[in-house]
């Protein structure tokens, strides 16, 4: 299940070359296919594949109180289960430290880059809002999960449609959808994830790559901004290394938006 050494010294010296073994560059992702409307349930779905990593995502909505110091915008949730049937490493049980850390961190690229306009979900001030339940299910884990599960929430809350909601009896008709798209901002937060190995940083890693990451950074952007960053692993980051990754950042973000812009619309 773990990463050898070997395979841990053969990947950092062909990285030191600027190579990987799937032949792409530190820059590059792999091969990116999406697809929306895959649950009827749901009121929004989507379900993404980045190489082999495959995730699917869900949008829920319910209508309850909203919190004392947002009385006039609606609610946000993200959770994330890494599921066993994606990978021999994950159990069934209570969410653990990495299921945790992936909902948090996608909640951050929704909620920083204020993708939602949260105040017009708004149904009485102080008393009913809408709350968007977004989860986040593991299908398999071949490394990178969590920029799969970034765009599988974009690409499923840009078609999900707002539930009819019954005033009188106050309850949501599940399964009877209104025409009503979720208010969403009109730019495209994408979440790239840059993991260093050795003296090298490279996006989109393959499981045995991820294994052997010393430091991973977050990012959350839109156009030319930084809507949300996380840092994780325990590695420590020098300035420049830091000014690298943001340099990265930029290319980067517009090489995914060319290639994958026209699925999320």
């Amino acid at each position: 299940m773990e990463t050898s050494e070997l395979t841990e010294k053969r990947i950092k010296k062909y990285l030191s070359e600027g190579k990987r073994f799937d032949n792409r560059t530190p820059e590059q992702f792999r091969d990116i296919k999406i697809e929306t409307g895959i649950s009827k349930n749901a009121e929004g779905s989507a379900k993404v594949k980045i190489g082999n990593t495959e995730v699917l995502v869900g949008i829920k909505m319910n209508v309850g109180e909203p919190y004392p110091d947002s009385p006039d915008k609606g609610n946000l949730m993200v959770t994330a289960e890494l599921l066993p049937l994606s990978s021999p490493r994950f159990e069934n049980g209570p969410p653990k430290f990495p299921a945790i850390e992936l909902g948090r961190v996608l909640d951050r690229l929704v909620r920083e880059s204020k993708f939602i306009d949260v105040e017009k979900l708004c149904i009485k001030k102080g008393e009913k809002v809408w709350t968007v339940f977004i989860d986040v299910y593991s299908i398999n884990d071949d490394g990178n999960i969590m920029d799969a599960a970034g765009l599988g929430i974009i690409a499923a809350l840009k078609t999900a449609k707002i539930p009819k909601y019954d005033e009188k009896e106050e309850k949501v008709l599940y399964g009877e959808l209104t025409d009503n798209n979720i208010p969403l901002a009109k730019h495209t937060p994408i979440s790239i994830t840059y993991h260093k190995i050795g003296d090298n940083f490279i996006v989109d890693p393959t499981r045995e790559e991820e294994d052997i990451s010393e430091a991973r950074i977050t990012i959350g952007s839109y156009d030319e901004s930084i809507s949300s960053m996380q840092k994780g692993n325990s590695a420590l980051l020098s300035i420049e290394e830091f000014n690298k990754v943001l340099d990265m950042n930029e290319k980067v973000y517009k090489d995914i938006f060319k290639k994958i812009g026209a699925q999320l619309k």
